[in-house]
């Protein structure tokens, strides 16, 4: 498998590693009415601690879960006992939805030892594999230092710039019916629709039926087929930067290298009433 994924198989066989720190990065779109600390708590990975993602970010901002401050993110990793030299799981309850921005984050953040429970939580129940009940075990705090990598990042000017020059191509994991503005939006004054030049990789459409990744050759014909050209850059974007990473990861797996996320996404852009929006399809 890729470095940036890891079966259920190997995790289960290497849950006891000191070298490990597995991380439940669950996250549910509000609609839901799902907690993501409570599931964790009734069940969740042995030895995992629960990564806030709304908490692991930046609570000053209007927009939601955007990055931290480097300093915040180091401190937030030390007391879930995650230091240098340690390799980093993360997994979700849903097979691979939010996990992936809990691995792109540690990537920002300088963090090169991370992977992704291909399948997560669903698959490893499904499996019949040991599970924990009640609050995670109390860490020992580690020494974890960030270091920023901006070029993994992008905001809404650098997106626009793109857009204009064409230098690089949007990659949007909405929804087609939110890409096409037939679905309102679920957070209010944002727009439907998308950015004008965007084409629609619907994160689902990465995923076999078990939640896994697909494997590297079909995630290329995925983005092509979307109208995505892999030699050349893209930028992943979605409504609030949660599935945008599930397309990171897959453009990571495919081994392709020139690629950013848009951290303000749609909630961002859409909520401007000063950048254009286009509806119907790319």
């Amino acid at each position: 498998m890729s470095n940036d994924l890891v079966s259920t198989d190997w995790l289960d066989k290497h849950l006891n590693s000191p070298d490990i720190a597995i991380l439940d990065a669950s996250w549910h779109m509000p609609a839901t009415k799902r907690n993501a600390a409570e599931e964790f708590r009734a069940a969740h990975i042995p030895g995992a601690q629960f990564f806030d993602i709304d908490e692991n970010s930046d609570t000053s901002s209007v927009l939601p879960h955007m990055l931290p401050v480097p300093e915040k993110f180091s401190s937030r990793m030390r007391k879930l006992g995650i230091g240098d030299g340690k390799r980093v799981i993360a997994y979700d309850s849903t097979g691979l939805f939010s996990a992936a921005r809990c691995w792109w984050m540690f990537k920002v953040f300088g963090h090169e030892d991370v992977a992704v429970l291909d399948g997560g939580l669903k698959k490893w129940l499904a499996e019949s594999r040991a599970i924990e009940e009640g609050p995670a075990r109390r860490p020992q705090e580690r020494h974890f230092t960030a270091r920023y990598r901006g070029l993994l990042v992008k905001d809404m000017k650098d997106v626009a710039a793109a857009l204009a020059q064409g230098s690089a191509q949007l990659a949007d994991a909405r929804s087609p019916t939110r890409f096409r503005g037939e679905e309102p939006e679920p957070r209010p004054g944002v727009r439907a629709g998308h950015m004008p030049g965007a084409r629609n990789v619907h994160y689902a459409t990465l995923l076999n039926p078990d939640g896994t990744l697909k494997s590297p050759e079909a995630l290329v014909q995925v983005f092509q087929a979307a109208g995505i050209d892999l030699s050349h850059p893209v930028i992943t974007t979605c409504g609030s930067g949660i599935t945008a990473a599930i397309l990171t990861l897959a453009l990571t797996v495919t081994g392709a290298r020139d690629h950013a996320l848009y951290d303000g996404s749609w909630t961002e852009w859409g909520g401007n009433p000063d950048v254009a929006v286009a509806e119907g399809g790319a």
